[in-house]
């Protein structure tokens, strides 16, 4: 099992390199088959509180931070709109993942949170669910396929983007405080 990472305890600010990607056309390749015992379905109307289990519980070794900021009612808004789509991974009943895609702007779609729960992870899911939302992402015939990740997230994340066929458009390091869970 993979053990998350963060930043040095010592440090009070660290070093975020936030990378870039896009796809600009959908992927040749036939997706993989579903692993077995998993099931894939979109999340209607999420709850609130069923989401913010699945983001911290996904994004807590990762220091998401960015929605646990939002009120109840803005998190709702951004949730619930028709043009955001949430997809749960499930495994043998539970929750194994998700991934969110926001489809607001017609000529792009946002991969906008991608990612498994810790227990899941290294049990070749993720592969899965990446192409599962890639495909979903194209179905609308965008302009192109967007998603950002940075140096906190999962160490596999980059190489498993640009694996999919996501392709590197800009980086960005900013100095930044050092993130904490606490909200």
């Amino acid at each position: 099992m993979y053990v998350p990472h963060g930043p040095d305890d010592s440090a009070e600010q660290v070093t975020v390199v936030t990378t870039y990607l896009e796809m600009l056309h959908p992927p040749a390749a036939l997706p993989p088959e579903a692993p077995p015992d998993s099931r894939l379905e979109q999340v209607h109307d999420p709850l609130v509180s069923f989401y913010r289990y699945l983001y911290d519980t996904v994004g807590g070794p990762w220091f998401w931070i960015d929605r646990r900021r939002m009120s109840d009612a803005a998190l709702s808004a951004v949730i619930r709109d028709p043009g955001v789509e949430i997809y749960l991974l499930s495994v043998r009943g539970q929750p194994a993942g998700f991934c969110e895609l926001d489809c607001r702007n017609p000529t792009e779609v946002e991969l906008a949170y991608f990612g498994l729960i810790p227990e899941f992870i290294g049990r070749g899911l993720g592969p899965y669910l990446l192409r599962y939302a890639v495909d979903r992402a194209w179905r609308t015939q965008p302009r192109r396929v967007w998603v950002h990740t940075c140096s906190l997230d999962h160490p596999k994340a980059l190489e498993t983007y640009r694996r999919a066929g996501f392709e590197i458009y800009r980086t960005e390091s900013a100095t930044e405080e050092k993130p904490t869970l606490a909200t």
